[in-house]
């Protein structure tokens, strides 16, 4: 009882998080890209809870914003790569053969490189933005989805439950629909909504290093990029969008855990 009340305690959450993004537009105080320099570098006031930038505009109203960028281009990145991922590696464990050697060495040469090293020389290759942002990471992320849903498959295929069903008349393509994914479908679950936070903070990194979301669209990587020198002076312009991605990441990986757990009883 205790495992599935803090389930709901962090779906819910979660739930307020993907609302927030969605809806930003009309739940943001002030339109996030007005500016008003005469009240620039306003201090944290009950007109603006957390401040304004060089340029007067508000800081929560950015933040929320901002979040729209961060929250929903990290679910779609891990939609992107847990789907094609799952997909590759099912495909490579059913059938094995030359397709499955190609393609696991494939995936070896995107694990060599470090991870965000990779991403960053893919980013600065298509030239910035959030989308290029996303396919970079997709490019380098996918590899851990096809070698988990490949080792499941490998293990599932030789079951009983699987001749019996060949037996049956199943081709396979119905064999992996109905038989193989739901099986496998657990485990890539739980690493999907553990990998949304780091997801999350490297589409940051990308953004704060130049490579994402380019000025002025509101994202959390790309405010704190721009805000970073003015770290001693006005410190809530870099303090706002860095606490947004602190306890939003925190959220998702707390929910992570909780998925787990209710996935794995043991």
């Amino acid at each position: 009882m205790k495992n599935k009340v803090k389930f709901q305690l962090s779906a819910s959450f979660v739930i307020l998080i993907i609302v927030c993004a969605l809806f930003a537009k009309y739940i943001c105080p002030y339109d996030p890209y007005e500016q008003d320099l005469s009240i620039a570098y306003q201090a944290p006031s009950m007109a603006h809870l957390m401040g304004t930038d060089a340029y007067g505009r508000d800081m929560l109203s950015r933040v929320i914003m901002g979040g729209q960028v961060s929250v929903l281009s990290t679910l779609a990145l891990v939609a992107i790569i847990s789907i094609f991922g799952t997909a590759v590696g099912v495909i490579c464990g059913y059938f094995e053969g030359k397709i499955d050697f190609v393609v696991m060495r494939l995936s070896d040469l995107c694990l060599a490189f470090p991870g965000l090293v990779f991403a960053l020389a893919v980013a600065a290759i298509l030239g910035g933005g959030i989308v290029n942002a996303i396919i970079a990471l997709a490019l380098i992320s996918w590899p851990k989805y096809s070698r988990l849903a490949r080792g499941l498959t490998l293990s599932i295929k030789e079951s009983s439950y699987i001749a019996a069903a060949k037996l049956a008349g199943d081709n396979a393509f119905q064999l992996i629909i109905r038989h193989i994914v739901p099986n496998i479908i657990g485990p890539i679950i739980v690493t999907a909504t553990l990998d949304i936070g780091t997801m999350m903070m490297e589409i940051a990194g990308l953004s704060f290093l130049g490579l994402g979301a380019k000025p002025p669209v509101a994202e959390w990587g790309s405010m704190m990029s721009n805000g970073r020198s003015l770290l001693q002076t006005y410190p809530w312009v870099v303090l706002s969008p860095g606490i947004a991605i602190f306890t939003t990441v925190v959220i998702f990986n707390l929910f992570g855990d909780r998925v787990r757990d209710e996935f794995d009883k043991k």
